[in-house]
């Protein structure tokens, strides 16, 4: 059986749904059997529910056929990050201690794609509480990286990476407090956006977390911000909403000052193939116009380690009063990272917390850059089974100093491929703006994507003679 439509970006459903050249119920069940047939090897998603999903599709059938549409983006498949709230369903937040009590309202980002029509078919799996950049959980199987699956997806939108790059259809939508939906972008070769703090309304919010498609495609990317960033004022910290133009991505990079930085200044050094696939990047712009200057980090070893104490102290707090036969169930990793944080006193945490304004402050710095590009990630996708790159509750941040600050100092960041190592992995570019200007990054991962080297295929992908079994 044929499932070669799960292939098909958003864009080029939206155009066939619109003319009547194709429908969602063939796009779906493409989807279906691609996720049927990858599903055992990546365990990718939770609650899969394929015949709610064909049921959905013959739904937006019937409202194209009618000419009543919800959006252009009707009939578009879509997973939603387990830790986004849909109506109905549990919530266990990747863990074996969670609550599986059904959610009764969707979030804002589940509740605009509902609106737009698109079908939510599956959620993607995270690791517990959404706390590691892997795909490690007491409660889901171990997700995988379709690129090679003896590594890490990354995470904490573990599943969303994997699923992207396997073809689950072209919408997947992540969270990001740290780098989670950049870090398993560019482990696993697709494109994110991290947008500007507050312009996807999120529930519950706070300091430093955002929602985020995460697509094969920048075009898919912002066909999606044009529904994901509609307000809801369930959000106390969101942007006033913008009517911006999501789809006008044709610009070129042509005199735009660009900071190049390729030491963290924190954590783990970038590997020699990530500084060479970034500094190859780095050079297309230079040679589309732009002007690209090295630039120190902003980010010091006390700053990720003051963060680091902060979300210690928030996470312990959250899971104390946990009976202990649930709190048993976390994570033994998780565990041992956050109980030094029962000893913390008032200083050691405000100092942890104050680390944040010092970022900011810092960050302030890099104003008179259009763009910054770095790596993501230091390294690229690391063992599979372990709960992070150094396997070390200690020094669990070592490779998030290149995407961290940036939640912190809430400007928008994307994560696209550009490169791979000497095994065939993934490496992402990470691609920052000034303060709102989303636009702006979404422009320049669209000139990169259109000017960066021929990529590879997708892996998992059937040939055009094969066919699903």
């Amino acid at each position: 059986m044929s499932e070669e439509l799960a292939d098909l970006t958003g864009a080029e459903m939206a155009t066939a749904f619109a003319a009547g050249t194709l429908s969602p119920v063939e796009v779906m069940t493409h989807v279906v059997r691609r996720v049927e047939r990858l599903e055992p090897i990546l365990c990718a998603t939770y609650a899969f529910d394929p015949e709610a999903a064909i049921e959905k599709a013959r739904a937006s059938e019937q409202r194209w056929q009618d000419g009543a549409a919800l959006s252009p983006l009707d009939g578009i498949p879509v997973t939603l990050k387990e830790l986004i709230a849909t109506r109905g369903m549990p919530k266990p937040v990747g863990t074996a201690a969670g609550d599986m009590t059904p959610q009764t309202v969707d979030a804002p980002p589940a509740a605009r794609l509902s609106e737009a029509g698109t079908l939510m078919f599956a959620k993607t799996t995270v690791p517990d509480y959404g706390m590691l950049s892997s795909g490690l959980s007491s409660f889901h199987k171990l997700a995988r990286n379709p690129w090679d699956v003896s590594r890490n997806p990354g995470g904490s939108s573990a599943g969303a990476g994997a699923a992207g790059a396997a073809g689950y259809g072209p919408f997947h939508v992540g969270t990001d407090i740290g780098g989670s939906v950049r870090l398993p972008a560019g482990w696993c070769g697709i494109f994110a956006h991290k947008p500007s703090n507050g312009r996807i309304p999120i529930d519950p919010p706070y300091i430093g977390r955002v929602a985020g498609p995460m697509t094969r495609t920048v075009t898919d990317a912002a066909l999606m911000m044009t529904m994901l960033s509609n307000p809801d004022r369930r959000d106390y910290m969101d942007l006033p909403w913008q009517d911006l133009p999501w789809l006008d991505l044709d610009a070129d990079v042509a005199g735009l000052r660009i900071g190049l930085m390729l030491d963290a200044g924190c954590g783990a050094d970038a590997e020699p193939e990530v500084v060479a696939a970034v500094g190859a990047a780095a050079r297309l712009f230079e040679e589309g116009g732009a002007i690209v200057e090295p630039i120190e980090p902003f980010m010091t070893p006390a700053m990720i380690d003051g963060l680091d104490r902060f979300w210690r102290t928030r996470f312990w707090e959250e899971t104390r009063h946990l009976p202990p036969e649930r709190y048993a169930l976390i994570l033994e990793y998780i565990r041992q990272w956050v109980e030094p944080a029962a000893g913390y006193d008032g200083a050691a945490v405000y100092t942890g917390f104050d680390q944040i304004m010092k970022m900011r402050e810092r960050g302030r710095a890099y104003d008179a850059y259009d763009l910054i590009l770095s790596p993501v990630a230091p390294m690229p996708a690391f063992p599979a089974e372990l709960p992070s790159p150094t396997n070390d509750p200690a020094r669990p941040f070592d490779h998030i100093g290149f995407t961290v600050p940036y939640n912190m100092t809430e400007q928008p960041a994307s994560s696209i491929n550009c490169g791979y190592t000497g095994d065939g992995l993934p490496i992402g570019l990470q691609i920052v703006g000034r303060r709102f200007d989303d636009m702006g990054v979404l422009r320049a991962s669209r000139w990169y994507e259109k000017a960066r080297p021929q990529q590879r295929d997708w892996p998992f992908r059937l040939k055009a003679n094969e066919t699903a079994r």
